[in-house]
């Protein structure tokens, strides 16, 4: 396989998402309105993390694009829970591609704990041959997820599989990341 012409499409897509998604937030400021949208990061996957999924799911290297949905991925970072929802409303108004899946980890949180909400989404990039749809993956999530999640598979990557002390430890940071989201909602109610 060319490499660097498969991830050709993936770079564009997730360098358009990101300036696009970064607009959103510069409108609210710029309307003087307190935006639900924190800051915007992307990532294509490495070559590397694409060919251990090959192995470790047995995928056709000629379906990659059907079968692999977060090639492409962007991620929202919110301040607060509410903000997720906003802005998964602003995602779903959008015309400039189509949402296919939606997964709400944050109000049923996978058994590791982990949160966030997954948007699979179509997304048009304009190559020389033409119009071609990608496969990417959206995640919204609140800064404290963010941090949870990121340690999270930071230390599953170094540690392989956790011992069932660590995962349980880390269950309960994120219930106790969780409850932070929540009293900085109820705060935020109060002003």
């Amino acid at each position: 396989m060319n490499w660097d012409h498969f991830f050709i499409p993936y770079i564009q897509t997730v360098s358009e998402l990101k300036v696009k998604l970064r607009g959103l937030r510069q409108q609210y400021e710029k309307s003087g309105e307190d935006s639900p949208i924190e800051f915007v990061t992307g990532r294509v996957k490495s070559q590397a993390s694409i060919e251990e999924k090959i192995v470790r799911r047995h995928l056709d290297e000629n379906r990659l694009a059907l079968d692999l949905q977060d090639i492409a991925g962007v991620r929202i970072m919110t301040k607060y829970v509410e903000d997720i929802y906003t802005v998964v409303d602003l995602l779903r108004q959008r015309t400039d591609f189509q949402i296919l899946e939606e997964r709400d980890y944050v109000s049923n949180a996978k058994p590791s704990g982990y949160r966030s909400y997954h948007i699979v989404i179509e997304y048009p990039v304009q190559m020389y041959t033409g119009e071609l749809k990608v496969l990417a993956e959206i995640q919204v999530r609140t800064m404290a997820m963010n941090f949870w999640a990121t340690v999270e598979h930071d230390l599953r990557y170094k540690h392989g599989e956790l011992n069932e002390d660590l995962a349980n430890r880390l269950t309960k940071l994120s219930e106790s990341t969780f409850a932070l989201d929540q009293e900085l909602s109820e705060i935020r109610a109060i002003e």
